[in-house]
């Protein structure tokens, strides 16, 4: 077969595929493809849409699609045919969808053309109907509002006629009543105090009631025209018979009333025996006429048994026990309490009676609470804050001014719970806190005063106690801080009284300033005392000293007395020492307190924190004052000590030894030794007791008094070069020690005498270079040169000459 044949062949296969697609494609579109608006309606799918047009055409070419051995053998034959052989008759398809929809689109627009004219002539005709219907709604609003005006003329028209008829109705009602009373007025009106002719209501236990209400009437109606009547009289000379017969109605109704009050009373009472309170409240509903009841009120709130004498007494005698005992604070406190719980429960009972009995049971609750804080009251704190002498106040051991303070604090808190505890249960208008106050008012007025003087009698207590125990005396002269601390305490105590004593800000600061104040005054008096006797002893001491420089002089048992010194010396120092631990740790406590107890207290008033601050700078001088001069005295003690022990243990030969090598002992002398053993010993309690500037201070003034007494001793030697051997180790031992005290110019002093010791150490050739080198020992290098043993021999003055310029 040619190439020609092959070709003819490959291109009669699509013309048939074609014709056979268009037929297909035609009766497809015939049959098939409809498009309808109700399509589109509803949960319209343009993939559903899709589907129905398509799917009569795609599955046979899906089905070929899914064999994968027949699509290999397709895509093979596809060299030769169409890849999508339905593509023609899908466009077909879909131009004629197109087409379709375009005609739908034209419906549409069509008919929402037809739809936007109805919707404009159906909102014309709409607000057309709206106007006409205002027009409709104005006109009954008008309507209504003429018949509302109408309504109403006519209701205030009615309701003048029915105030009229009222009135006219309350006129003749108070006319019959006016003529009635008139009636009774004229019975009244017969001879004074004759009740015989008296109608009978008046003499009608069962109209009791009546009776006082119209017999209080009849005294309001006489009373009256006396008064008019009497004015009448001042203007018009001779009128003297106008009211003479109201005068003898007016005596007869008040005798008449008294005697009715009485018997109502005399009622109340047996009904209040017999705890029938349907009948005393009926009574006391009567009685509410006489006065407001006054009476009635009075007579029951007098008549309680908690107001009994014996009640009464029975009070004082649970809170403070037999007359011969003085019970504890404690005990007051829980009696105290005890007991106006009882009172509370009291007026509480009383009050579910009043509240069921009286018509206007406040009032009565009002008068029962006074009763109680204007009598049951005061007549228990009368017994329990007996107010004790200023002058000559009660022993301590009896509980002193004290006792008469916690127990004020006491009442005066316990009665604050009491006032408020009647208050809840009712009182009234009664302004029980005022009354509350009214009962301390003389007590408050003058209460900084017992303070104080309490605070000074505890202090006197305190001292007598600590002289008692040996404490007070210059052996036992340490500075408790346990004793300060309790005088915290006590002003702790007091400052609590203030706060509760003292509402107001101003008024508390003044008096917590005035408190403080006193605990100041105890603690300078008790460290600055407590200094002073610890410097009696380091008098004694010096005096003993003293002694002892008299007895070598003389010779006269110096050994003991010498050692009785310097053990005297060693005691005295650290009782000194501890006093004055003890008294900056007071100090401190008390800075302590203030900052966290007073400052805040004194705010409220101007200047009043910075007076505070000033005294308690003024209470301290004094004793830093003590403190000063005790530490000069211990600096004088301790010197005068080293210089003892270097003038009786430093020999001359430890300085210019016979063996004249530099091989000597390297070792410092004994009199180092013994120097060196007594500063530790001695000045341990000085590191332990002092702190800051005032330890920095010390310790510089004894290194210098040290350095200065150190050198006046060596410069009292000659010094061969094994004695400048041992001179350098006792400066380096001395000079070790003290770098103890921290102080730099103690320290460079020392290192200053330690090159000093050179000048001992080095051939006289030598000695120019060595000053002339060393600038810092050139002042003192002069005076000590010339203590070498050869400084005559070798004619050092001549050759140093040209040094000292």
């Amino acid at each position: 077969m040619d190439m020609n044949v092959i070709k003819i062949e490959m291109k009669e296969i699509p013309e048939e595929s074609k014709d056979d697609r268009m037929s297909i494609a035609s009766s497809f579109s015939s049959q098939s493809l409809v498009l309808d608006i109700e399509n589109f309606k509803g949960d319209f799918s343009f993939n559903d849409l899709f589907a129905n047009l398509v799917n009569g055409l795609l599955p046979s070419f899906i089905e070929e699609d899914a064999d994968s051995m027949e699509g290999m053998i397709s895509i093979a034959k596809g060299l030769s045919s169409p890849l999508f052989p339905e593509v023609d008759t899908l466009l077909l398809i879909f131009q004629d969808s197109c087409t379709q929809l375009a005609d739908l689109r034209k419906q549409i627009d069509g008919r929402l053309q037809k739809l936007k004219k109805e919707v404009v002539a159906q909102d014309s005709k709409h607000r057309k109907t709206l106007g006409e219907l205002e027009k409709g709604v104005d006109g009954i609003f008008n309507s209504f509002a003429r018949l509302d005006y109408r309504i109403s003329s006519v209701g205030q028209t009615a309701a003048k006629i029915g105030d009229h008829l009222q009135s006219a109705d309350s006129q003749r009602e108070t006319a019959s009543q006016t003529m009635e009373l008139i009636k009774y007025l004229m019975e009244f009106n017969s001879n004074q105090g004759d009740m015989l002719q008296l109608s009978s209501l008046f003499s009608d236990d069962k109209r009791v009631a009546e009776a006082a209400s119209i017999a209080q009437k009849l005294r309001s109606l006489a009373e009256e025209d006396i008064g008019r009547h009497g004015a009448t009289m001042q203007s018009v000379a001779g009128n003297a018979t106008g009211s003479k017969g109201l005068e003898v109605a007016i005596t007869n109704l008040q005798e008449y009333c008294n005697e009715l009050e009485n018997k109502l009373l005399s009622r109340f009472d047996s009904a209040s025996q017999r705890r029938e309170l349907t009948n005393m409240a009926e009574c006391a509903k009567i009685l509410s006429g006489f006065n407001r009841g006054t009476s009635a009120m009075q007579h029951y709130v007098g008549l309680r048994p908690m107001f009994d004498v014996e009640v009464m007494n029975e009070d004082s005698r649970l809170v403070l026990g037999d007359p011969d005992s003085t019970p504890s604070h404690d005990d007051v406190n829980l009696a105290l309490s005890e007991r106006y719980k009882q009172i509370t429960d009291s007026v509480r009972k009383e009050s579910s009676t009043i509240r069921t009995v009286f018509p206007c049971p406040d009032d009565v609750m009002s008068i029962l609470v006074q009763r109680v804080m204007e009598d049951r009251i005061p007549n228990l704190l009368e017994k329990l804050l007996v107010k004790p002498s200023l002058i000559n106040p009660p022993p301590t051991r009896q509980g002193g001014l004290l006792l008469y303070l916690r127990r004020l604090a006491v009442g005066y808190e316990r009665t604050q719970e009491l006032a408020k505890d009647l208050c809840s249960v009712g009182c009234g208008d009664l302004d029980v806190e005022g009354l509350t106050e009214a009962l301390f008012l003389e007590h408050k007025d003058i209460y900084v005063e017992y303070e104080r003087a309490s605070m000074r009698q505890l202090y006197k207590a305190k001292m007598e106690e600590l002289l008692a125990e040996g404490q007070m005396s210059s052996k036992g002269a340490s500075i408790s801080v346990t004793v300060v601390t309790e005088f915290v305490s006590w002003n702790e105590e007091a400052i609590s009284r203030c706060k509760l004593f003292s509402p107001l800000p101003a008024n508390l600061a003044a008096n917590a300033k005035a408190v403080f104040t006193c605990l100041l005054d105890q603690v300078r008096q008790y460290t600055t005392e407590g200094l002073e006797r610890a410097r009696e002893g380091l008098r004694e001491v010096a005096s003993q000293r003293e002694r002892f420089v008299l007895g070598r002089k003389v010779g006269s048992g110096a050994a003991s007395v010498a050692e009785g010194a310097v053990t005297a010396g060693e005691s005295s120092f650290r009782s000194f020492m501890l006093a004055l631990q003890g008294c900056g740790s007071s100090v401190a406590t008390i800075q302590q307190y203030f900052a966290t107890s007073i400052s805040r207290l004194l705010l409220p008033v101007d200047g009043a924190h910075a007076a505070s601050c000033e005294e308690m700078t003024a209470a301290m001088s004094s004793a830093e004052s003590s403190a000063i001069k005790g530490l000069q005295q211990c600096i004088e003690i301790v010197i005068a000590e080293t210089e003892r022990l270097l003038s009786t243990e430093q020999k001359a030969t430890d300085f210019k030894s016979l063996d004249d090598g530099l091989m000597a002992d390297p070792r410092p002398t004994t009199a180092c030794t013994r120097v060196v053993a007594y500063l530790s010993r001695v000045l341990e309690s000085a590191f332990t007791a002092l702190e800051g500037l005032n330890k920095q201070s010390f310790l510089t003034e004894l290194g210098n008094r040290l350095h200065k007494a150190l050198t006046n001793h060596w410069l009292k030697f000659s010094f061969n070069a094994s004695g400048g051997l041992k001179l350098k180790r006792d400066v380096t031992e001395y000079g070790d020690f003290l770098r103890n005290f921290n102080a730099p110019t103690i320290d460079e002093k020392f290192e200053t005498l330690s090159i000093m010791a050179n000048i001992f150490l080095v051939a006289p050739e030598s000695l120019p270079s060595l000053i002339e080198g060393t600038p810092s020992i050139k002042k003192e290098a002069q005076r000590f040169v010339q203590l070498r043993d050869d400084y005559r021999s070798a004619r050092l003055a001549a050759k140093l000459s040209s040094v000292w310029g």
